[in-house]
């Protein structure tokens, strides 16, 4: 059983987040906050798998919540829930360990895709989300997107061909253990690829090395949804 965490401060949109997971027999919410400041508290009560955050709340917002989740509560992984023209608060929180990110108008099978992936130990970026850091970068003198698309494949291209199936398949939101079964490999040596990905790339976490598959445009096929 996945145990979630909500932190919304619009009791609808906690409200709509709980209905979309309880369509998943396998995710239980075991708590929800207005804030973000609740949101750690709870956390450290109940130990989810995962923290699924408005990225925007008073006081302690979703982006301060979530560091000081991944500091104190490493075993929680954390979503962060968007909308669009909060570029700049999703690359604050890419920058600050956060791995999952979906956008509040998208597909509710997303939702739970982003969840099962995190609670994985995987990184989920919404393809909305990842267009929109993409698109943003470009836009703010990060580099026009052409050159950044080049520039991408370039760093991708100094990977081994091992080393970019994993990053094409870890783009596109699967796990260690997902990853090793589409390859046919153990757990352990694909670890041992993200590892040297993330150095090669220079990267310090999953969902940027995600955001650099998308730049490339390697990503792989979505998962098909699991058996129930």
């Amino acid at each position: 059983m996945i145990r979630v965490l909500i932190a919304d401060d619009e009791p609808m949109i906690r409200a709509g987040v709980r209905a979309v997971l309880a369509t998943d027999p396998e995710i239980d919410v075991v708590a929800e906050a207005a804030d973000g400041h609740d949101a750690v508290e709870l956390v450290h009560r109940h130990r989810p798998a995962v923290a699924v955050l408005d990225i925007r709340m008073p006081g302690t917002n979703g982006i301060e919540a979530a560091a000081e989740i991944r500091r104190t509560v490493p075993g929680t992984g954390v979503v962060m829930l968007t909308t669009f023209g909060e570029d700049d608060y999703i690359l604050q929180a890419l920058g600050g360990g956060v791995t999952g990110f979906l956008i509040k108008s998208g597909e509710p099978e997303e939702l739970i895709a982003g969840v099962r992936a995190v609670a994985d130990g995987a990184a989920y970026l919404s393809p909305k989300v990842a267009a929109r850091v993409v698109a943003h970068l470009s836009a703010t003198g990060a580099g026009a997107l052409a050159g950044r698309r080049t520039a991408a494949r370039e760093r991708v291209g100094a990977l081994t061909a091992r080393e970019r199936d994993v990053l094409a398949f870890l783009g596109s939101g699967l796990s260690n253990g997902q990853i090793a079964r589409r390859l046919h490999l153990v757990e352990g040596t694909v670890k041992a690829h993200v590892s040297s990905i993330l150095a090669r790339l220079g990267v310090d976490n999953r969902a940027a090395a995600a955001v650099v598959a998308h730049e490339a445009g390697i990503v792989a096929p979505p998962q098909p949804p699991p058996e129930r």
